[in-house]
């Protein structure tokens, strides 16, 4: 087979997303109540998150506007208080911000020159002395399950657990290998692999979180990202093997990303999902897309701006049905060929899916992600830290749902979950964006959050509490 290249996605908007820390561990918070800023918060919320927008940037710093989901900006007063809402002038807004060595950042207003700053409950921009009252640590807004990326190689990096290292040379993250979990903990970001061991500061796999395992994360605009150790040493690719590890000198960051796969490089499809519409188009590894054909032949040689390669997607009980655009649908032929023939879908126009790199999931929803603690005896969807679910395949598009402990997924008469249960049970896996997807439970009703905080499987159609991030 011909080398292949994996298409790297280029940072959108939301990928630039941060929460802002402050000295006290706070976060910087955006009210609704008069449009003001807070530093109250302990975790990391809807109203804790920032879209970085940046005008000029150079080696250590930037000039930046802050806007938060609800469209607003973080405005600097003359009087050194600090609001939410829209700028008045075009330097209204702007701040310079500025890069540290720690991986700190400081944000200086344009207009005053003061910085901004907290006192772990109100934030204002007093004084142009600089102080560690300044200093804020940017947490990247992203689903803790993430791919890494080297703009420089143009590769992802694997878990090799046989030797218990890191290599990045991989050119399609097509292997469960290729992900990983960042955890994140006071202020500091553990490496987790697929198989939950940690890397540790000597280039290592450790099976538990601790100081050598911490590393400080370096942010710049663009998606780009550092782990460093805080000593001087950052991880990057290394020697004519590209062996990920600390050192002194590296050319470049390494860049977060989240992708979706199939399972081997001839098999592999990136799901490139339409937002605005329910439709889809599949990616080979070749370039090229999925599309179909005269005679009802289905090729994989269509380009993205063809309309032949977007199909309509429906989903029953975990499984894809594929609609072309002259309304047939996708099949198997006796002959193992791919065509666009069955005007209405049945059996043998359902498509499961299979996760190749994906051995477990983390599902963050609109109140936090998915996990269970020893205060509850449900699984709870407002958590601030996750649980892994572990998937056991079993029949085409089903799935076991298995907890850390060993033990499987449960569920109760009312629809809420426990991770203890003794017996594996069914559940049926529906993607419903590059990075979303929800979670048909047992009894028949898709698994949504519910703003008590318990996690419940009793809807009967798709809302938006039952849509997952993965």
């Amino acid at each position: 087979m011909d080398e292949v290249e994996w298409m790297h996605r280029n940072p959108k908007a939301e990928d630039l997303r941060i929460g802002l820390i402050s000295w006290a561990g706070t976060y910087l918070t955006f009210e609704s109540y008069k449009n003001t800023v807070t530093a109250n918060a302990k975790s990391l919320g809807r109203r804790q998150i920032w879209d970085l927008l940046v005008s000029n940037e150079h080696e250590t710093e930037a000039v930046v506007r802050l806007k938060s989901l609800k469209g607003l900006y973080l405005l600097c007063e003359g009087d050194g208080s600090v609001c939410h809402g829209q700028p008045r002038t075009s330097h209204h807004g702007c701040f310079l911000l500025r890069f540290h060595r720690n991986g700190k950042w400081t944000l200086q207003c344009i207009i005053s020159g003061r910085y901004l700053e907290s006192d772990g409950s109100d934030v204002f921009c007093n004084s142009r002395v600089l102080s560690a009252y300044h200093m804020w640590t940017p947490r990247p807004a992203l689903h803790v399950h993430v791919t890494l990326y080297s703009p420089i190689y143009r590769t992802y990096a694997r878990a090799d657990h046989t030797v218990g290292r890191i290599w990045v040379d991989t050119a399609i993250p097509c292997m469960e290998e290729c992900g990983f979990l960042l955890h994140f903990e006071d202020g500091c970001y553990h490496l987790e692999t697929s198989t939950h061991h940690f890397l540790s500061h000597v280039d290592r796999f450790v099976s538990q979180l601790s100081s050598q395992t911490a590393f400080h994360m370096q942010v710049r605009p663009g998606g780009l990202v550092a782990l460093c150790d805080g000593e001087g040493g950052t991880l990057y690719p290394q020697g004519s093997h590209l062996l990920l590890g600390l050192g002194s000198s590296p050319m470049k960051g390494a860049q977060v990303c989240a992708t979706s796969s199939r399972l081997t490089p001839m098999s592999l499809f990136q799901f490139e999902y339409d937002s605005k519409s329910p439709t889809l188009q599949l990616r080979s590894t070749n370039g090229c897309y999925l599309v179909q054909r005269p005679h009802r032949t289905v090729m994989a040689d269509g380009h993205p701006m063809e309309s032949d390669t977007f199909f309509r997607v429906h989903w029953n009980c975990g499984k894809i049905i594929l609609q072309s655009s002259n309304g047939r649908f996708l099949s198997i032929a006796p002959n193992g060929l791919l065509i666009a023939n069955a005007t209405l879908p049945g059996p043998n126009e359902e498509l499961a899916i299979r996760f190749a790199n994906r051995p477990f999931l983390v599902l963050r929803g609109r109140y936090g992600y998915v996990g269970s603690t020893s205060e509850r005896d449900l699984i709870q969807c407002n958590m601030d830290q996750p649980d892994c679910i572990q998937l056991l395949p079993c029949h085409q598009g089903i799935y076991h749902f298995q907890a850390q402990g060993g033990s499987f997924w449960s569920i109760t008469s009312f629809g809420t979950f426990r991770p203890w249960g003794k017996f594996a049970l069914n559940f049926c896996i529906e993607l419903q964006g590059s990075n979303l997807l929800t979670v048909l439970a047992p009894n028949g009703f898709y698994i949504r959050a519910d703003r008590s905080g318990t996690l419940l499987a009793d809807s009967e159609d798709v809302t938006k509490e039952c849509i997952w991030e993965f």
